[in-house]
Formats: C-alpha cells, sequence, structure tokens
C-alpha cells in the first residue's frame, strides 16, 4: 500500500470511528435477543435477536468488542415469497466438538477442529408456516454459518432468487478485494479501499478494521449451489450477492438442504488470518478412501515458451507439444529430481479460434506429433511422469460428454494428473441441455459448480488428480476430495510474460486474501525474470525462489525453460531441494499486500524452509528461528538478494547465496531488496550441544 493511501485511509479511520461506534450502541430498541453461543475459549460471542417485525438477525463481538452488528438472515425467491418477515424462534440445539484428524498432505500434518455449535430453528408466524434452520460453529478464531431447509410441504423446491444475508461491520474498515461479474472472471489484481469504497466483490475479501483487527470473509463447502460475491450496502455493511445462473433463480434445490457455511475469520493481525483452519474444518471428511495413489509434487513443463508466443498450443511449425520437445522436458525432469511434465497442446482440436469455443476438443486423441505411447514408456524409463491438459474453451457440455473417456486415457497413458481449463469470458460458458438446447453460464454458477464435482468425482474413479484453471473458487473441498489437488483462479505467473504485469505487491495481497481459501498453482519460479519479447518482470531472482515456501500448492511449477535454467542453476537448486507437502507451518510476519515471511517444515524430513517476500518497499525484518526443533542444530542454506538488487534495473537477478550453522535460539535478519524476498533451507544437523 503506497504511503499517501495509507496516509489517507489513516485519517478516514480515526475520523469516522468514535461515530461509528455511536451508532452501533444505538441498536434498535425493537431487537431482542433470543438465543446466545461463545467460542470455547468464551472471546466469541455470537447473539441471534429478532425484531418486532419478526426479522431475525445476527451480531458478533470479540473480546468484548463488537465485530459485526445486527446482520440479517433470511431469503428471496422467485416462485414464493421471501423469507424474512414474521419469524419466531421454534427451539434451539448446540453442541461441542473437539477432535484432530490428518490431512494426506498440505501445509499441515494435523489439523484441529475445536469448536461449539448453536442451530436455531426458526418458523414463519404466518399461514405458510415455512420452517429455516441457522447453524452457527464458533471457533477461537471465527464463525461459520449456514442455513438448512427442512423437507416440510410449503417448502418443496426452493428456487432462490437471492440471500439477504448481511455483514453489518461496526468499525469502518479497509477493505481488499477483486471485482465480481467482470469479464476476466477471478484474474483481477487486488484494490485497496475503504469498505465504504468496495462495489461488488469476491472472496476472499480481507479487512483491517479501525481498532487493528483483521477479518476475511468467504464460504466453505460450496457444493450444488451458487457461489457468494459481496457487495456494499451503506458504507460498513455488506450483502451476499449469489452468482447467477442461466435461468431465472441462482439456486435451484429440493428440500432437505444445507447451504454452503458463510466464513468470518478473525485475527488480531493478518498472519493470524493464515493460521486460521475453518475452510477445511467445515467441510467434509475425505470421502474417496484410500487416497494413497495421489501425487503431489513438482513439475516442469511445455507451458511458458507458449505463453511468450514462441511456441502454439496449436498444430503447425511452432507447435510446443511435439514428441521431441516433450522428450527434452522428460530428460530435464529427470535428471534434476522433478517428477513430472505438464505438457499442453498435446491433444485435437487447438487449432482455429477455440478461444470460448471448444467444441472440436478431443481429451483422448492426440496429435499426430505426439507419440503418446512412446512418451509414456520414455517417461517411465526415465523415473517421470507426465501431467495432462485438458482445456475445454468454455464448452463444459462437450468435455462433460467425454469425462470417463478423458481420465481412462490418463490412467491408460500413466498420467497421475490433469490440468483443466475453461478459457472463455465470464458469463460464456456453453451450457447444451439434452434437449438440445444452448445455454450461458457462469463459472461459478450452480451448473458449474456441479460440473467441477463431476469432473473431480470421475477424475477419482480413474485415480487421476485435479489441477483446475478459470475455477470455480476453493472452499476447502480438497478435505473431502483430496484429489482435487490446486487450482488458478487468480492473476498467476503468466501475467507477468504480457503487458500490464503483476506489480511487486501482488503475492504479499494474494497471501492474506485468495490463498486464505486454499492452494493456488501459481507457477512460480521463472529466474530468467523475462516474459514476451524480453520484458521484464518485476521481481527479484531470490522473490521467485521465496515463492516456494510462500505459496502452498501440492503440485507446483518450475515455470521457466530447461534453457533458462541452465543459466542460473545455482538458484534453481533451491527449487530443486523444496518439497510441497509439509508437516507444519508458521507465518512469521506480515502485512496484507506490503511483505510475509513464512516458514514450512517437510513432511519427510526434519528440514524446515522459509520464504519472505516484499512488494516495492526494500525492508529489513528480523525473525527469530524459535520454529525450528529445540536442541537440533541447522545448516542455512541462503539465497538473498544481492547487493543493489531491484525490480526496477538489471540487478533484478542479484542474488547471494550462503551457509551458515544455526538453532533455534538465533535470529536472522532478512534484507529485503524493492520487489525482492529471501529463500532459506535449514537442513538439520545432529543435536546441538548445551541446549
Amino acid at each position: 500500500m503506497k504511503l499517501l493511501a495509507a496516509l489517507l485511509a489513516s485519517s478516514l479511520l480515526a475520523g469516522t470511528a468514535q461515530a461509528q461506534t455511536a451508532t452501533v450502541a444505538q441498536a434498535p430498541a425493537e431487537a431482542r435477543i433470543v438465543a446466545r453461543a461463545t467460542s470455547p475459549d468464551k472471546s466469541i460471542a455470537l447473539a441471534i435477536s429478532i425484531d418486532n417485525d419478526g426479522r431475525a438477525s445476527y451480531s458478533i463481538a470479540r473480546r468484548g468488542k463488537q465485530i459485526l452488528g445486527e446482520s440479517r438472515l433470511g431469503f428471496l425467491f422467485t416462485d414464493a415469497p421471501k423469507m424474512d418477515r414474521g419469524m419466531k424462534l421454534l427451539g434451539t440445539t448446540t453442541d461441542s466438538v473437539d477432535t484432530s484428524w490428518t490431512q494426506p498432505f498440505g501445509e499441515w500434518k494435523t489439523i484441529r477442529d475445536r469448536h461449539n455449535e448453536l442451530t436455531v430453528r426458526l418458523v414463519e408466524a404466518n399461514r405458510l408456516k415455512r420452517r429455516l434452520d441457522v447453524t452457527f460453529r464458533l471457533f477461537d478464531d471465527g464463525v461459520g454459518f449456514r442455513y438448512t431447509f427442512p423437507r416440510q410441504d410449503n417448502l418443496g423446491t426452493v428456487n432462490i432468487a437471492e440471500e439477504l444475508t448481511t455483514f453489518a461491520f461496526a468499525q469502518p474498515a479497509q477493505a481488499w478485494w477483486k471485482p465480481a461479474y467482470e469479464w476476466n472472471r477471478e484474474e483481477y489484481l487486488y484494490a485497496n479501499t475503504p469498505l465504504s469504497g468496495v462495489g461488488t466483490a469476491q472472496t476472499v475479501m480481507t479487512l483491517k478494521l479501525a481498532d487493528g483487527t483483521h477479518v476475511a470473509l468467504h464460504e466453505a463447502a460450496l457444493v450444488d449451489y451458487s457461489a457468494m460475491n459481496l457487495a456494499q450496502v451503506d458504507g460498513h455493511t455488506l450483502k451476499a450477492v449469489l452468482t447467477p445462473g442461466a435461468g431465472a433463480p441462482k439456486v435451484t434445490r429440493d428440500a432437505p438442504f444445507s447451504t454452503p457455511w458463510r466464513t468470518i475469520a478473525i485475527a488480531d493481525d493478518a498472519p493470524g488470518l493464515y493460521m486460521n483452519h475453518i475452510t477445511l474444518n467445515l467441510n467434509e471428511p475425505n470421502k474417496l478412501g484410500d487416497v494413497s495413489w495421489i501425487r503431489p509434487g513438482k513439475f516442469v513443463g511445455v507451458w511458458w515458451n507458449m505463453i511468450k508466443g514462441e511456441w502454439s498450443w496449436a498444430r503447425g511449425p511452432k507447435h510446443g507439444a511435439t514428441t521431441a520437445n516433450v522428450k527434452r522436458y522428460i530428460d530435464f525432469a529427470s535428471a534434476n529430481g522433478i517428477p513430472g511434465v505438464l505438457v499442453e497442446g498435446w491433444n485435437v482440436g487447438w487449432d482455429g479460434d477455440w478461444f470460448g469455443n471448444g467444441t472440436d476438443m478431443q481429451f483422448d486423441r492426440p496429435t499426430e506429433d505426439f507419440d503418446a505411447a512412446e512418451l509414456q514408456r520414455y517417461a517411465r524409463a526415465k523415473g517421470v511422469y507426465l501431467i495432462g491438459h485438458n482445456e475445454t474453451g468454455g464448452s463444459v457440455s462437450h468435455y462433460d460428454a467425454q469425462l470417463d473417456r478423458a481420465f481412462k486415457y490418463a490412467q491408460d497413458h500413466g498420467i497421475p494428473a490433469v490440468k483443466t481449463g475453461y478459457v472463455t469470458d465470464a458469463g460464456e460458458i456453453e451450457r447444451v441441455d439434452a434437449d438440445g438446447t444452448k445455454k450461458r453460464e457462469w463459472h461459478e454458477g450452480q451448473w458449474m459448480v456441479n460440473h467441477h464435482l463431476r469432473v473431480v468425482q470421475t477424475a477419482a474413479k480413474y485415480r487421476v488428480g485435479i489441477d483446475s484453471h478459470e475455477p470455480v473458487k476453493d472452499t476447502g473441498l480438497r478435505r473431502t476430495y483430496p484429489n482435487w489437488l490446486s487450482r488458478e483462479g487468480g492473476r498467476g505467473m503468466e501475467y507477468n510474460s504480457w503487458a500490464g504485469k503483476n506489480p511487486p505487491e501482488h503475492e504479499a495481497n494474494m497471501f492474506f486474501t485468495q490463498w486464505l481459501g486454499g492452494p493456488m498453482d501459481f507457477t512460480p519460479g521463472v529466474l530468467s525474470l523475462t516474459g514476451s519479447e524480453g520484458s521484464a518482470i518485476l521481481s527479484t531472482e531470490a522473490k521467485q525462489l521465496a515463492l516456494y515456501v510462500v505459496i502452498y500448492s501440492p503440485v507446483q511449477m518450475a515455470a521457466d525453460t530447461p534453457e533458462n535454467y541452465a543459466k542460473h542453476m545455482a538458484a534453481f537448486q533451491f527449487i530443486k531441494d523444496v518439497p510441497v507437502d509439509w508437516q507444519d507451518t508458521r507465518v512469521l510476519n506480515g502485512a496484507v499486500g506490503d511483505y510475509v515471511t513464512v516458514a514450512r517444515k517437510d513432511r519427510a524430513s526434519d528440514n524446515w524452509y522459509l520464504g519472505s517476500i516484499t512488494d516495492e518497499n526494500a525492508r529489513t525484518l528480523s525473525v527469530p528461528l524459535s520454529f525450528l526443533d529445540k536442541g537440533r542444530r541447522y545448516v542455512a542454506q541462503i539465497y538473498r538478494d544481492g547487493p543493489n538488487a531491484d525490480y526496477r534495473t538489471e540487478q533484478r537477478h542479484a542474488i547471494a547465496i550462503e551457509e551458515r550453522p544455526v538453532t533455534a535460539g538465533d535470529t536472522l535478519t532478512l534484507a529485503l531488496a524493492p520487489g525482492g524476498g529471501q529463500a532459506v533451507r535449514f537442513v538439520a544437523q545432529g543435536r546441538a550441544r548445551g541446549r
């Protein structure tokens, strides 16, 4: 965040905080609290109220200070009166849970689920007598809630026009958000504005309240429903706005059913938001059974040269996915201990204008210059596997018709993971119904949410993992379907090849916004720091290495070409060494959009890794190494910005590589250049003497 913007925002927050606090204190007198609950440590308090008109609302306080004032609950329907007025409390139920569960892979090996639950059962006092349950789960670091429509005579098929859910903040706030309903789907930079300046935003949205409290709004377990966005109402209130579909209702379901969870993560600071497990804990446990076949790992790929325009996805003299090219990538991966090779443009269908029109795509038919059987043999002999790519061009019904063929092909050719794609403008997904009727859908509408789940479930039948691009956003379903490995859903590395590159603050924004939702296939590691026509990427070389620790994804690409890596092999060593599966994660410091430092412990060894990145400003950070295992010695292999490193000059390549012994009692000073970073591998040695 630029200094001027920070000063203006601080002035706005200071000038309005007192008036807003007074507004909160003057809550409507007619509202009557009908139920209360607290988190296990009692730091978070929930109150459910019903006013004289019978409108139900909820409010949330933390440590005695209001976070959300009275926030509405309810629904609008396309074919029935709204569910809003005339509600009364039918009853409540409570529960408490304190368990732990193990991720097959992830940022943490063990996740604790500790919460108190309150379900309020509401019924209309009018002649319809329709019922609605709202379940709240209160964690020590936030709240999740969802609606349930019970089975009932007066509400069989539920056609939802909109939710009436609101989030009425009790303090002014600064917000980090990106717009919803724009043509480029989720691929926008994050804006930083006062809460009153938010338009219609996608989640995850992150806010810093006037008192410094950080809040992230999102959703969990998005299944058979439309994705939630947020629209600003009156300055400090946001309302839920569901993504449209091709028809009038945004959601159509038969009761009984439950909506996704609406999540409110709360922390003292930005690092605390990332250490929150609400999204995963609100998803159902693994439904796939044995998932030992899933293969997290790094990969290289026939991709970056296409992004730069030097190769093509289509057949012809520039075709990238040829047998010879792929063999070179297999050789490079094998020589450097990288298990996977992604290949894009291998199949029939890319010739001509495929953008938004993928009806020629065949997902089990290679081009004539891609020898699938030979490449399968060659890769296996080299100890490498191929990663497939299924680009739909937005022709989703066309892909639906081929799902079994596509994943049977992958299984038969030793392909353990497939990257899917949905490249077309927002609102332009092609749906073809059984009667041949063509419709247009949004990427995050109910129909597409259901499509993505069909893809993941079908892939699981054939023991294939999914890395979805142009996806529906991550809401923690990787817990339920662990083969949903990663996804895009934001501005990744490819934007650094084109005009309008990602600014240096981009990754520090993403860490505290989108990446709170789950892993992203960001495709880091372009050590050449050049995009199309030699254009400069706004990063230092050390920052590209640090991203491998800062960004979590169980499939992590080394995105540059073998030829470019050959020129930077000393730095490339870190990419070879860094794992993708972690036992523990700690966020050591950070501020949204400014900087972040992350430490992660390898699940397969006692080694720790650290990544630290900054925005356009140089920073010096002091980091205690107390996260290291006590009583053990380490060798810190340090990859840092070199003297005079700067993303704006040719010195962006300046990098210093050094080693030093350390223990948990030491402190490391990180000197980050403008647009820079630092990566450290802590190699565990023996036990430390006298400690």
